[in-house]
């Protein structure tokens, strides 16, 4: 309750920080400046400015290579120079293909064309500008022309795989049609060619994403009937960025793949379409009736297939290299100017791209507004800010990717974190990233205060926990991938963050036409008082980076983490093998076979290997050496060693991230070399926390499985050494 009262109390001039409300990284005094310094940010912060600008970037689509994407960039670099930045676009030569044939057609047992054309809507102007909307398509689908049986196979995650098998099913040879979500996108072509699929469709259903939700679109916010979610299904997984130059920049002159030979372009062709097209397209199937949780919201009974229903299936891509623009704006540090605080939010969308990203940008650049006038009035920052806008995000986390593979060196010695924004809407706070960093958010998320209901949005965030089950605590998500984030910390080893307010912004503009201004506006925040939030949130987090006498990485709550992610680890191979000594157990006794319907055959159940017992003390050893060594540092005064002192701490705590980091990367996928999050091979966006270790697990890699726990013994060893060097300095 104290913290909703101190902007009043600091405004009237009684009150100064006590001891409980010190900033981590602060002093007494320092905490107290800094405190007086973020009032008097927040109180600058505009709703207008918001408002405006994303009118003006979203007047069109500009998504990259567009002229209109062009513009925005140039746009946004003027303002950036009219508040005090230096600024520069850094440009990369990307692969990007553009669609030219799509066709998609029943042609037996009836005959169907889709239209694969989203309609208009009365009073969205922006959805009614014609051929300036880019076509509905998957970007990196290889092209192809392709006719056979269709097969329904829910969600197409491996688990759906498992299901179809039982029902002996197979896909080989046929083109499979998926229903969005489950997994991210590109997981579901990636599957179905190792199954032996040679198409695949993918479309909204409408019990996930459209009428079974609410109103739909110009009515709701959710999607219509003819709505299609565009998106990249790059093998991301292996490695984001440009496919063409992997692990090394897209520059001019830079040597190239040939396309034949990038591994992320996918192996079958693949098409996103409506739920006004899938319907006759799953009408026509026959074979057994879906699983009662694979069934949809369509006025159809779910067959699976395969067959009757035949398709056809047509793709062709203009393949082009287009210019990915980033803009680079720089505050310059008046005391560490070779420490770096980085800032970024993607400014490329599919269409208009109002909620994703623009919603996120323009409060990147509101933030950007208010720092560099107090920068003007005396403020400036210790360390160096860095703001970013990046291009090329949604076809692969391109422009991001290219840059940093650009400024490896550079940034592995003078990064202190990145922070990335993306998409924005009302609700609760949700945040990601590197749990040496929960500490500081928590602290910042404890003064924020959300706009509708006038508490702090730690504790709104907290309630939505507990009413969702969990506990009554603020803490930072793992991450994944899925935004600008990725090869920062899972490439690179700078500590970082992803922030974003939603939860009560729902609807089906998702990487539609209908991402509009006037959908934004209606549905997604009216009023933009959740945009102010984020700036407010992100802004507070970047100063306190920026302005720290000894960086904020909190190391006390890092190793809570890992021992609640190496429990996790073990109870999943405990698990595995109590399932799989059941599962056996009923096998032998044919219970399977007693119970199934005559009718209704599915494959015999077989007998599975046994789980052996893996030897996790090499991990559990040196997790307990480190929590000593932790304890150790967590009693020191850092803020009380001189200024030769903090300085030699603030250098080693920048490298912290960078030891959690095999060069070796991951197996199967080198770029990925952080040993803590990761996204998951068969998940995407969705996190693998310790992944070589759980995901050898999880895929019975028994051998790799042992292995990898040496390797992530050896990570967190030489992390333990990097603990015990910060100790000789505090001591």
């Amino acid at each position: 309750m104290k913290n909703k009262l101190l902007p009043l109390l600091l405004l009237l001039g009684i009150v100064g920080v006590s001891a409980q409300d010190k900033i981590i990284g602060f002093s007494e005094k320092a905490s107290e400046e800094q405190t007086q310094l973020e009032a008097e940010y927040e109180k600058q912060l505009s709703t207008k400015n918001l408002d405006e600008w994303m009118k003006l970037m979203v007047a069109e689509p500009h998504w990259v290579g567009t002229e209109y994407g062009e513009k925005n960039v140039k746009w946004m670099e003027k303002q950036f120079k009219s508040w005090g930045y230096k600024t520069r676009i850094d440009t990369y030569q990307v692969l990007f293909p553009y669609p030219k044939v799509r066709v998609l057609e029943l042609t037996g047992p009836t005959k169907y064309t889709a239209s694969l054309e989203a309609i208009p809507v009365e009073g969205d102007p922006y959805t009614a500008q014609g051929d300036k909307l880019l076509p509905s398509y998957n970007a990196f689908s290889t092209d192809g022309d392709v006719e056979a049986d269709l097969v329904f196979v829910n969600y197409g995650i491996p688990s759906d795989y498992e299901e179809l098998a039982k029902l002996g099913i197979d896909v080989k040879g046929k083109i499979v049609i998926a229903k969005y979500q489950g997994s991210w996108r590109g997981i579901k072509p990636k599957l179905a060619a190792e199954m032996g699929a040679i198409g695949c469709i993918i479309y909204s259903d409408p019990k996930d994403d459209g009428y079974y939700q609410g109103d739909v679109y110009p009515k709701g916010p959710f999607k219509n009937k003819t709505g299609v979610q565009r998106g990249s299904v790059m093998d991301m997984p292996l490695y984001p960025g440009d496919v063409l130059t992997p692990g090394y920049a897209a520059t001019k002159d830079a040597k190239r793949l040939d396309r034949k030979d990038a591994p992320t372009i996918t192996k079958i062709p693949v098409l996103p379409i409506s739920y006004e097209d899938a319907q006759p397209l799953l009408a026509a199937l026959e074979g057994p009736v879906a699983p009662s949780n694979w069934r949809g919201g369509l006025p159809i009974t779910y067959h699976i297939g395969p067959g009757p229903a035949k398709v056809h299936l047509k793709l062709e891509f203009d393949w082009q290299l287009k210019p990915a623009h980033n803009l680079i704006a720089t505050l310059e540090g008046d005391e560490f100017p070779d420490e770096w605080v980085i800032r970024g939010n993607h400014h490329d969308a599919w269409v208009h791209g109002a909620s994703d990203p623009v919603s996120g940008m323009v409060a990147l650049m509101e933030e950007a507004r208010v720092v560099g006038k107090l920068a003007k009035a005396g403020n400036k920052p210790k360390r160096t800010l860095v703001y970013c806008a990046w291009d090329a995000e949604e076809p692969g986390l391109i422009g991001s990717t290219e840059w940093v593979e650009d400024h490896i060196p550079e940034l592995k010695e003078k990064a202190v974190a990145y922070i990335n924004t993306d998409g924005n809407s009302r609700g609760y706070l949700g945040a990601g990233g590197s749990h040496s960093l929960q500490a500081m958010v928590s602290q910042v998320a404890n003064v924020v205060t959300d706009p509708q209901k006038g508490v702090s949005v730690a504790e709104r965030r907290k309630a939505a926990n507990v009413m969702r089950g969990g506990d009554n605590s603020f803490k930072l998500s793992a991450l994944g991938s899925g935004s600008d984030y990725t090869p920062f910390i899972q490439h690179t080893g700078i500590a970082s963050l992803n922030l974003g307010y939603g939860g009560e912004g729902s609807g089906g503009e998702y990487h539609t036409i209908y991402d509009t201004y006037s959908h934004y506006t209606r549905f997604k925040d009216p009023g933009f008082a959740y945009g102010v939030a984020l700036a407010n949130t992100a802004g507070r987090i970047s100063l306190r980076l920026a302005n720290a006498e000894v960086l904020p990485f909190e190391l006390t709550q890092w190793h809570s983490t890992i021992e609640t992610y190496l429990g996790e680890v073990i109870k999943t191979l405990e698990t595995m093998r109590a399932d799989v000594e059941k599962h056996n157990k009923l096998v032998k006794a044919d219970t399977y076979g007693l119970v199934m319907d005559p009718k209704k055959p599915i494959a015999p159940a077989k007998m599975e290997g046994e789980v052996p017992y893996l030897d996790f003390s090499p991990i559990q050893n040196v997790v307990a050496e480190l929590k000593k060594s932790i304890e150790t540092f967590s009693k020191a005064d850092a803020l009380a060693l001189s200024p030769a002192k903090k300085a030699q701490l603030n250098q080693e705590l920048m490298g912290m991230e960078q030891i959690l980091l095999q060069d070796k990367g991951l197996p199967r996928r080198d770029w990925f070399k952080h040993q803590i999050y990761a996204p998951g091979f068969y998940t995407g966006y969705g996190v693998k926390t310790l992944p070589g270790v759980r995901e050898a697990i999880e895929q019975k890699e028994w051998k790799e499985a042992q292995e990898q726990i040496g390797v992530l013994a050896t990570t967190l060893k030489a992390f333990n050494a990097q603990v015990q060097k910060l100790n000789s300095i505090v001591q």
